[in-house]
């Protein structure tokens, strides 16, 4: 099995690291327009090979789209990162064009490949790429509520004062500060509601720090977060390959679930071989489904400025 990603920058490199120490794959494209770089990087990575046990190859290329040829899995993380003070929105007209060029690049050598969008705002750039591709919708999947729910649980277990592997939580809505939604009323450890162990006044700090996350850690980073994105990436990646059928909260294309309609937006989705194989809709209730409802309507204003 062959996983190219596009852009060896933080997360792409991390998303590779972290593909290959997992060595579920027997192949890693790393791909960059810096001369040299994904070769570095690439480089690097295998000589930690014998080191952390695995067999993946990992392969640098400049700008040669023909090394990613046949692959099953393409990442893209191409574009700027975010900087202090930077909304991911702000990043739309320069990763547009970036991200257009990529994926019909890419489907030139791998026609029959399933992109994982990370680029921001990556619910646009994960609609960007359906509408100029044309390819079905499931082979397209906007990987923010991977990274969201991560954050979230992390937040959780922080507030439970668990460790992280027996908490439950969901995050769906836009990848922004102000869409995301994380879902306390359905977050648990061990399967018991999260609110019989703390108070809904910590659950809504809970809630905001989620939303927050990823400007906190630019504002402390000096730029965008990478091993968490990375990590992220690889579980999606990893539930494609092995057809794993989890259940990850991604951005899919909306035709009438969740009553949404042409929009790429964070909802629970079942990941296996065919990429995106079905859409769960879950049983918001009113308050959850307006902001929903909100968090699409500002994505569908970013779909309309491109």
């Amino acid at each position: 099995m062959k996983v190219s990603v596009i852009g060896a920058g933080n997360v792409g490199a991390s998303c590779a690291e972290y593909i290959a120490m997992k060595n579920f794959a027997a192949e890693v494209v790393l791909l960059d327009i810096k001369e040299g770089f994904a070769e570095g990087k690439a480089m690097d990575l295998m000589q930690t090979a014998s080191l952390n046990g695995f067999d993946t190859r990992i392969v640098g290329s400049t700008n040669d789209y023909s090394k990613t040829a046949n692959s099953e899995v393409v990442v893209v993380t191409s574009g700027i990162a975010r900087k202090p003070g930077m909304s991911r929105d702000e990043l739309l007209g320069i990763n547009a064009g970036i991200v257009k060029s990529v994926t019909t690049s890419v489907l030139e050598h791998s026609p029959n490949a399933i992109f994982i969008i990370v680029s921001n705002p990556m619910d646009t750039m994960t609609y960007l790429t359906l509408k100029s591709t044309g390819i079905a919708k499931n082979r397209v999947i906007g990987m923010g509520g991977a990274l969201d729910s991560a954050r979230f649980k992390y937040r959780l277990s922080e507030a439970l004062e668990c460790p992280s592997s027996e908490v439950g939580g969901m995050v769906i809505g836009g990848h922004s500060d102000k869409g995301m939604l994380p879902l306390t009323r359905l977050a648990t450890r061990n399967g018991v509601p999260a609110s019989e162990f703390v108070s809904e006044e910590r659950l809504t700090e809970v809630l905001e720090a989620t939303k927050v996350g990823g400007a906190t850690l630019t504002g402390l980073l000096g730029t965008s977060a990478w091993y968490a994105p990375g990590a992220a990436v690889s579980a999606v990646v990893q539930s494609i390959i092995c057809d794993q059928k989890k259940m990850i909260p991604s951005s899919a294309y909306l035709e009438g679930e969740y009553g949404l309609n042409d929009v790429c937006v964070g909802v629970p989705c079942i990941i296996g071989k065919g990429g995106i194989e079905s859409i769960v809709e879950l049983d918001l209730n009113e308050a959850e489904m307006a902001k929903l409802k909100d968090s699409a309507a500002a994505v569908q204003k970013n779909n309309e400025a491109i």
